[in-house]
């Protein structure tokens, strides 16, 4: 459901509810749906599945017309290379899907993108940017999916850019910046999770690589509900670099997650670490509808030193799992928090999510 209906229907039914962003996240459990979408049918599932051999395409042109596309089939085929895929530059050749890249100085408008899912994202392909910009796109079983992704220089404008920048030729310039950002963007990860290769993924957290490329894989497996990562998302709870975003994807996927959860919740001395933990059991718990997280979530709500964010994932979660378990804990919790003055943002937002967790809890009022 998209945000705006959302807060439109709580309007109707609610007047008196104010709604934050963490608010509409919570009721709309927004997740960026990166893989194996409702579209497909079963038979491209399987064909997602067995994809091995990937062709790669490029298209350039600036103001002059059409550019040297090979240094971005390069780009293309070295990136995908990266992940294990076997790449071929010749689309003539058999291959299992093709990738595209169509790169421009001035970005060719082909109509209103459609909004909501992956179209919300900040590489989704934007109509309002005429600048220079990649389209990246692919092709299965010769029909194009609708799978889209954008890169955009941070110049709109490449003749300006080109002047300020003392560099000759705005065409060249502009395919030059796009090359760069091609090097450096994860298209290559975003489609072996858009078609359900965890395997691949997997492999990137046995590499020596940057924590910032483990720490998209590891949210993208969350998404998946890859089941096989359960163990390695276990191991990057080692790494204090990894262990927030293992935690969230741990509660993403599934019941297994909830034991190790549960026991980073009550005995991890990293406050971001245990707020991580409680929002990975409001993930478990909302979307498989297990109640056995309640019990160690309100055991920790108000306990002896809790720290106020992680105060407030626990209230958060007990929102997105509701159990009359929970009505009394987090009234007294908000009678408590009524009796403090103070301006600190922390405790807003505290304030914010118990009262939006007992409106979850709490609906007596609503159908007496």
């Amino acid at each position: 459901m998209k945000r705006s209906l959302i807060i439109a229907a709580a309007a109707v039914v609610a007047p008196a509810l104010m709604l934050t962003v963490e608010m509409v996240e919570m009721m709309s459990g927004h997740v960026a749906g990166w893989a194996y979408r409702d579209y497909f049918t079963q038979e491209q599932k399987a064909q997602l599945s067995k994809i091995k051999t990937v062709a790669v395409d490029a298209v350039a042109l600036t103001d002059k017309g059409p550019a040297d596309a090979a240094p971005f089939k390069e780009i293309l085929q070295r990136r995908m290379s990266e992940l294990g895929y076997h790449v071929v530059k010749d689309t003539a050749q058999p291959h299992d899907v093709l990738v595209r890249a169509k790169c421009e100085q001035r970005k060719t408008w082909e109509g209103t993108t459609a909004s909501g899912g992956d179209y919300d994202l900040p590489d989704a392909p934007s109509r309002i940017w005429k600048g220079p910009a990649c389209q990246l796109t692919y092709v299965l079983g010769g029909m194009k999916i609708q799978w889209q992704k954008e890169v955009r220089t941070p110049f709109q404008d490449a003749v300006e850019a080109a002047k300020t920048a003392n560099a000759g030729d705005p065409g060249d310039y502009a395919m030059a910046a796009l090359r760069e950002l091609l090097n450096q963007y994860e298209f290559p990860v975003l489609l072996a999770a858009e078609w359900g290769h965890d395997d691949r993924l997997l492999k990137i957290l046995d590499t020596t690589g940057t924590n910032q490329r483990k720490l998209l894989v590891i949210s993208l497996l969350g998404e998946m509900l890859s089941d096989e990562a359960l163990p390695k998302l276990k191991e990057a709870l080692k790494d204090k670099d990894l262990s927030k975003e293992a935690a969230v994807a741990l509660g993403n996927i599934g019941r297994d997650g909830i034991p190790v959860l549960v026991e980073i919740l009550k005995t991890s001395t990293q406050p971001e670490l245990q707020a991580a933990a409680a929002k990975g059991l409001g993930q478990v718990g909302g979307l498989h509808g297990d109640p056995s997280v309640v019990p160690p979530l309100l055991e920790m709500l108000d306990a002896p030193g809790i720290d106020i964010t992680v105060q407030t994932e626990i209230a958060w979660a007990l929102g997105k799992m509701p159990d009359k378990r929970s009505i009394e804990p987090l009234y007294a919790l908000d009678r408590k928090l009524q009796a403090i003055r103070t301006n600190d943002p922390k405790f807003k937002r505290l304030k914010e999510a118990v009262f939006w967790a007992i409106k979850q809890c709490d609906t007596w009022d609503q159908y007496s």
